[in-house]
C-alpha cells in the first residue's frame, strides 16, 4: 500500500511507514495512491462480520503486511458486534459502542494498537492525541499495559462529560493525560505544534492516535459494511448514511467504503452549532468560527483535521463536493431529536440523536436511513438524565470507573507548558 502527503505529494511512504509516522511533512495528511474496488458485492455483504472485514482490510493491506497478518489482526482487534438497532420505520442506529470502552472508537484504535504492536519491533514509541470525548478512552484501553509504547492524551477541561473523563484519567502505568484549560481546537493545535518540534517528535518518537493516522480511518471502513449489510437484509431500500461529525475522520471512513463499491446512496454529515462544514458546503467559503461548547461534546471541533481527506477521496472518485449533504442543529433542536428517539422506545444520546434528525429531514420515498450511535447513551449521562427528566443506569464498565481519582495533570493551552511536562513526564 502506497499512501502520499496531501501537502507534499512527492513524500511517498508504505502502509508500515505511516502508521508509525502519523502525520507527513508539513502535517500533512497521509493518503492512498489508489483505492481498492471490492467485487462480488452481495456475496462479501453475506459474510460475518469478521470475515468480511479481513477481506476488506485485506484488499489494503495483504500485499505489504500478507493477509494472515491482517488476519490475525481483525481476530484481535474486532472482538464485538455492531447491531443495526430500528428506531422507526424508516431510520436504523447502527450502535457502534459495544466495546470496551462503549465508543465507535474502539475499532480504530484496537486495530491501529494491533498494527503498532506488529511494526513498531524495539522502537519505542509515544502516542500523542486530542480527545473531545471518546478518542482517549479507546486509545487508553487499546494501549494500556504495552510496554514499547508510551500514551500522552490531551483534552479540553470541564468541556467532556465525567464519566468520559474517567475512563482514561483512572489508568495509570504507560497512560499519561493532560486536562488544557482550553477548548479541543486548541488541544489539536498543541499536538500539531509538538510534531513541528523535532526535539519532541524525534526525541520521544512521537505518534498520534486521532483520526489523522491512517490505521484508523481503515479499520472504520469496516462498520459501514456491517451497516449496509443488515440493513439490505430487511430492505431492498437504497442506503443513506448520516453521520454524527466532529473531526470528520468517520465520515472520512464512510467515503473510503463507497469508494471500494459499498452501495451507500449518499451521506448527510450531521454537526451541532459548531457548522463550518454546512456552511462550507452551502456556500463555498471556509470559515471557521470558534468552537461553541455543546451537550454533543465529542462534536465539539470548529477545523476539522480529516477535512483534506474528504476533499481528496470526492476528487479521485470524481464526486462533486454537493453529493454530501451538511446539516447542523442548534441545541434547541439536539433536545427535540433526543426526546423524540426516546418517545418512540429508541434510548439515545445527543451526538445520535442529531444524526437521526438529520435522516428525518433528508429522507426520501424509496431511501432507508442509517444514524451511527457512536457512543453509549450512559457516557453521556448527565445531559441525557436532564433531557429526559430519566436516572439513566450504568453499564459495568462505567460503574468501575465513577470512584476512582482523576490523576490528570493540568496546564494551560501553551506549547512551551505541554513541551515542558512531556520531558518531564516521560523522559
Amino acid at each position: 500500500m502506497e499512501l502520499y502527503n496531501l501537502k507534499h505529494p512527492s513524500q511517498v511512504v508504505n502502509f508500515s511507514e505511516a502508521v508509525q509516522l502519523g502525520l507527513g511533512k508539513d502535517r500533512g495528511l497521509f493518503f492512498p495512491k489508489s483505492i481498492p474496488v471490492l467485487e462480488n458485492m452481495d456475496e462479501l455483504l453475506a459474510l460475518p462480520f469478521a470475515a468480511r472485514s479481513k477481506r476488506i482490510l485485506g484488499a489494503w493491506l495483504a500485499s505489504e503486511l500478507g493477509q494472515e497478518s491482517v488476519d490475525k489482526l481483525v481476530d484481535h482487534a474486532f472482538t464485538f458486534d455492531a447491531p443495526l438497532v430500528k428506531a422507526d420505520d424508516n431510520r436504523a442506529c447502527l450502535e457502534l459502542f459495544h466495546g470496551p470502552t462503549l465508543a465507535f472508537k474502539d475499532f480504530g484504535a484496537r486495530f491501529m494498537a494491533q498494527c503498532v504492536n506488529l511494526l513498531a519491533g524495539d522502537n519505542k514509541l509515544t502516542i500523542l492525541t486530542a480527545t473531545s470525548g471518546d478518542t482517549g478512552a479507546a486509545v487508553a484501553d487499546a494501549f494500556y499495559g504495552l510496554d514499547a509504547v508510551q500514551v500522552v492524551v490531551m483534552y479540553p477541561k470541564g468541556k467532556i462529560s465525567e464519566l468520559q473523563e474517567k475512563m482514561f484519567t483512572t489508568l495509570g502505568k504507560n497512560i499519561h493525560t493532560v486536562a488544557v484549560t482550553s477548548d479541543f481546537d486548541d488541544c489539536q493545535t498543541l499536538v500539531k505544534q509538538a510534531f513541528d518540534d523535532s526535539d519532541i517528535r524525534d526525541g520521544l518518537h512521537l505518534n498520534s492516535a486521532n483520526s489523522i493516522n491512517i490505521s484508523r480511518l481503515l479499520a472504520q471502513i469496516c462498520y459501514y459494511f456491517e451497516a449496509v449489510a443488515q440493513a439490505k437484509r430487511h430492505s431492498d431500500d437504497e442506503v443513506v448514511i448520516s453521520v454524527p461529525s466532529g473531526n470528520f475522520g468517520n465520515l472520512t471512513a464512510g467515503l473510503f467504503a463507497k469508494a471500494m463499491g459499498l452501495p451507500v446512496k449518499r451521506f448527510i454529515a450531521a454537526t451541532n452549532s459548531n457548522d463550518t462544514v454546512p456552511r462550507y458546503l452551502a456556500a463555498g467559503d471556509w470559515a471557521p468560527n470558534s468552537t461553541v461548547a455543546t451537550m454533543s461534546n465529542a462534536m465539539d471541533v470548529s477545523e476539522p483535521s480529516n477535512w483534506p481527506r474528504v476533499e481528496a477521496i470526492c476528487e479521485a472518485m470524481g464526486w462533486p463536493l454537493s453529493s454530501i449533504t451538511g446539516l447542523a442543529l442548534t441545541e434547541a433542536q439536539t433536545s427535540a431529536a433526543l426526546a423524540e428517539l426516546y418517545q418512540l422506545g429508541y434510548q439515545s444520546e445527543p451526538h445520535a440523536a442529531i444524526a437521526a434528525q438529520a435522516l428525518s429531514s433528508e429522507l426520501k420515498a424509496g431511501e432507508t436511513g442509517i444514524f451511527l450511535g457512536t457512543a453509549h447513551p450512559a457516557k453521556f449521562k448527565d445531559v441525557v438524565d436532564v433531557q429526559l427528566n430519566i436516572n439513566l443506569p450504568l453499564p459495568p464498565e462505567l460503574e468501575a470507573v465513577v470512584d476512582k481519582p482523576i490523576l490528570s495533570a493540568q496546564i494551560a493551552a501553551d506549547f512551551e507548558q505541554l513541551k515542558t511536562h512531556l520531558f518531564k513526564t516521560l523522559t
